[in-house]
């Protein structure tokens, strides 16, 4: 079966700095040589410095004169977050826009971050929040586009209110998906009190449908040896064409939420169930609909980060 083919058009972003987590490989560094094609001047994030340098090395490939830097970032950990804020603040370079992308995906059994926190909720979350925080003047003075990447994960389950770190009964999946709905309650908080404060700041949700990724490829990292049956399975119909994306298709809802003239709320593959297919704005997740939900997610995480929106 033959594979449709989707693209956007992305607006000229000469002069504008953006901000791409989780860009060291995969829809990342789509995301960010996309971005960096259309002249933005693109940081890269990273935790390890030989994929992130390997990153900007095949940026340029593509993009011969892009404008693109490493800056280190361990999601996982509160105090590189507060570290990467600080140099970035130093550096006094309004941002424009900013792509909260990197994730960990249901590691085989369940981890913590260094500050104590279920590895999921503290990285896809947790560490995203604290970096916004971080960044918050110079996201201003930007009068950033921040997109926040959720996953079909974010249409199931609930955040376990009860046991945030899921310590007495540890499910992966239910973890995963807990750490996404906050991150998409977060991010429609984000939007809301920008709104209320004046603070210039649009702030939109995508998720990339179903794609080969490697979240759920073997990664030594997280303690998976090897690919799990389900990267196996969509990698045999992303090659086929059948039902799921590819992960250049799967990118593109993260860049149409980056780069669009408007504001927009949730972007994703507008195809069967939202597994692949054009990027459109898509209809909200139910899970994400609470404002008091997600007023509850953006005080519990000051309070666990212990950062304030200044």
């Amino acid at each position: 079966m033959a594979r449709k083919q989707f693209d956007i058009q992305v607006p000229d972003l000469t002069g504008k700095r953006a901000v791409v987590t989780g860009a060291s490989d995969g829809m990342g560094l789509g995301i960010a040589r996309r971005l960096a094609a259309a002249g933005a001047e693109v940081v890269l994030p990273v935790r390890n410095q030989r994929k992130g340098t390997a990153a900007v090395e095949e940026i340029r490939r593509h993009v011969p004169g892009a404008r693109v830097s490493l800056r280190a970032l361990d999601l996982s950990s509160l105090g590189s977050v507060a570290e990467l804020g600080r140099t970035m603040r130093d550096e006094g370079e309004p941002i424009h826009v900013l792509v909260n992308n990197a994730g960990v995906m249901t590691p085989p059994e369940r981890q913590t971050t260094a500050d104590g926190f279920e590895l999921q909720f503290g990285t896809n979350h947790l560490g995203h929040f604290a970096l916004v925080m971080g960044l918050l003047p110079l996201l201003k003075a930007g009068r950033a586009r921040v997109t926040s990447q959720l996953s079909i994960s974010a249409n199931q389950g609930a955040i376990n209110w009860d046991d945030l770190n899921w310590e007495r009964s540890y499910n992966g999946g239910r973890a995963y998906s807990q750490s996404k709905i906050a991150l998409g309650l977060f991010g429609l908080e984000l939007a809301r009190r920008s709104a209320a404060g004046g603070w210039g700041i649009t702030s939109n949700l995508s998720h990339p449908g179903i794609a080969p990724t490697n979240l759920l490829a073997a990664r030594p990292e997280i303690a998976r040896s090897s690919d799990t049956l389900g990267v196996k399975v969509i990698r045999f119909l992303s090659a086929r064409g059948i039902v799921v994306g590819t992960v250049e298709s799967a990118q593109l809802p993260a860049v149409l939420a980056a780069t669009s003239r408007e504001p927009g709320v949730f972007f994703g593959p507008k195809g069967l169930a939202g597994l692949g297919g054009p990027p459109a704005e898509v209809e909200l997740y139910s899970r994400l609909r609470s404002v008091e939900e997600a007023r509850r997610v953006w005080e519990k995480s000051e309070e666990l980060v212990g950062v304030r929106a200044a």
